[in-house]
């Protein structure tokens, strides 16, 4: 049986060496920092995890030593964005093999695809799939959005289970919920910001980056959703807007968030501070920033007892 997705389940960072190939040990410290806050999964490959800038090789990597260090614990999605069906096919079978229980696949980001040629790549692509696969609208980097039409559509397929929307749109959101009549049809959001909003309107949670940093807020956040505990929300809202505003929007890079997270992260020793090409990580004047603004965030998680 298929398994009902919900809670919180950070997209996860990639770390990195300095030749880009996997940083083994802080990939499971990094496994490991997530479970110990309590996520409900783990996605990797994913637009935080840099995915379309690794190697086959490196992704290949990554899904096994994921595999391994995860241990059965908690489930974990993997990406398998690719502009060719068989690379992400190759993928999804990988992920199979590795214990996966699901894939997310965005629309191929290249052809500039019509609706009806969306449907089709991704109904063929959940035909073939041997997993269950998310659908994935993120028209920020793709450059295509899925009308709610075609998410409908695609929602009736048996292995299509979800989908990820990293629009940031809560009207389009609002109108998935209330078009898609499948009770065991996952819908997450991408922003942060917006994941107990969304999780109000009957979402089931949220892939927030910032869950990388620190995993029990959002799942905090989250069980205050589900509770509709709307005096512990605005607490924590707070708090999640201040990451966001603090280390998401430093410099005036179209990339500054994943700069920012991963400069972070790196401060608390989960993950190195490298990117792959063609990212660049923050400097040393911006990684000052990032320094005081973490030591400012984290005084004010203390006094709310995260």
């Amino acid at each position: 049986m298929k398994r009902i997705f919900k809670g919180v389940v950070p997209p996860m960072l990639t770390p990195l060496l300095s030749n880009w190939t996997l940083d083994y040990n802080r990939v499971k410290k990094l496994i490991d920092h997530l479970i110990d806050g309590g996520v409900h999964g783990i996605f990797i490959l994913g637009t935080t995890g840099e995915s379309t800038s690794l190697s086959y090789q490196t992704r290949r990597d990554l899904i096994e030593r994921t595999s391994e260090y995860i241990n059965g614990r908690i489930p974990f999605l993997v990406g398998i964005t690719d502009t060719s069906i068989e690379e992400s096919l190759s993928l999804a079978s990988l992920a199979l093999d590795s214990g996966a229980e699901a894939v997310v696949a965005t629309p191929p980001f290249y052809f500039h695809l019509g609706q009806e040629e969306l449907f089709e790549y991704y109904w063929d692509l959940a035909d073939l799939s041997k997993l269950p696969i998310f659908l994935y609208n993120m028209p920020s980097m793709t450059k295509i959005s899925m009308a709610v039409e075609t998410a409908v559509r695609l929602s009736k397929h048996p292995n299509i289970i979800g989908l990820k929307d990293s629009s940031a749109n809560t009207v389009y959101f609002q109108a998935l919920k209330y078009a898609i009549k499948r009770k065991d049809f996952a819908l997450f959001v991408g922003p942060e910001e917006i994941m107990a909003e969304t999780v109000l309107m009957g979402g089931s949670g949220g892939f927030n980056g910032g869950a990388n940093l620190f995993p029990k807020l959002y799942v905090k956040m989250y069980e205050a959703a589900i509770a509709h505990d709307f005096e512990t929300i605005k607490v924590l809202q707070k708090q999640i807007l201040e990451i966001s505003s603090l280390l998401y929007n430093v410099g005036k890079f179209n990339s500054s968030y994943l700069k920012g997270l991963k400069g972070a992260a790196s401060l608390i020793d989960v993950c190195n501070n490298f990117m792959a090409p063609p990212l660049k990580p923050f400097m040393e004047k911006e990684m000052t920033q990032i320094a005081n603004s973490m030591k400012h965030i984290q005084s004010h998680l203390k006094d709310i007892s995260l």
